[in-house]
């Protein structure tokens, strides 16, 4: 069974996106949403596309200054929950806390300030290796905690500039979780030795993007934590890079 298909993992993400934060650590969707609508600053704010969207925070709060935007994943359950709360305005899931127990758990967009953003959002599953033709003249692209979760991400980067309109913007976050499960070893654009030299996914993702892209700004460290029970959580820090296509 696919784990992204799970009501545990269903909850975890909820939680992820729209529950409390933990040990500091703010809500990484927004914060990622925000870095993402820094950039756009004096830009033209039309579309936007979130690639690997989840359960929608992202989406959501991307929603608040564009005019339309489109969540998209490859995992069902994660898109009918963002379509649902879209829809109802709410929805409820299930926090462990140990074993058998724990609460069920409200999450409201009123109460979070993004009623209105809902209303500019949409969602639909689908592979970020095989996005359709309607998928075209984006003011923004962002890919969280996606390139290495693909099955070709070396092919999802050297395409994705024909999904931007001149002069969008791409962001990427990733911790580079490198894992042959998701990503055979022979399709890893970094994280290996070559000619006795370190190669990690940043060069990787500089190497490829060059090709049509400008880097922004230095990479960031965006860190963030999942809840999986009272008792244990993932505490992981990603890597945001902002690039703008120049040809």
């Amino acid at each position: 069974m696919n784990v992204y298909e799970t009501d545990e993992l269903l909850g975890q993400y909820l939680g992820f996106h729209f529950g409390e934060s933990y040990f500091g650590v703010g809500n990484y969707p927004a914060r990622c949403a925000g870095i993402c609508q820094e950039l756009m600053a004096g830009r033209d704010k039309r579309k936007a596309l979130d690639l690997g969207c989840a359960v929608g925070r992202t989406t959501f709060e991307l929603g608040r200054v564009f005019e339309q935007v489109v969540g998209v994943d490859l995992s069902k359950s994660f898109v009918d929950a963002a379509h649902n709360l879209k829809q109802d305005g709410e929805i409820d899931y299930f926090r462990r806390d140990e074993g058998e127990l724990g609460t069920r758990v409200t999450v409201s967009l009123d109460e979070l300030g993004l009623a209105r953003a809902a209303e500019r959002v949409s969602f639909t599953t689908g592979d970020a290796c095989q996005l359709g033709e309607e998928h075209r003249d984006y003011d923004l692209i962002f890919a969280g905690n996606l390139i290495d979760r693909l099955q070709d991400p070396g092919l999802f980067l050297g395409d994705i500039h024909r999904r931007l309109a001149d002069g969008g913007t791409l962001v990427i976050s990733s911790p580079y979780t490198l894992m042959e499960e998701f990503t055979p070893r022979a399709n890893w654009i970094g994280g290996f030795e070559r000619n006795g030299q370190q190669r990690t996914v940043l060069d990787g993702l500089r190497e490829v993007l060059s090709h049509h892209f400008e880097e922004l700004q230095p990479p960031q460290d965006v860190p963030f934590v999942i809840r999986e029970t009272r008792r244990k959580f993932q505490h992981t820090i990603a890597e945001l890079s902002a690039w703008r296509r120049v040809r």
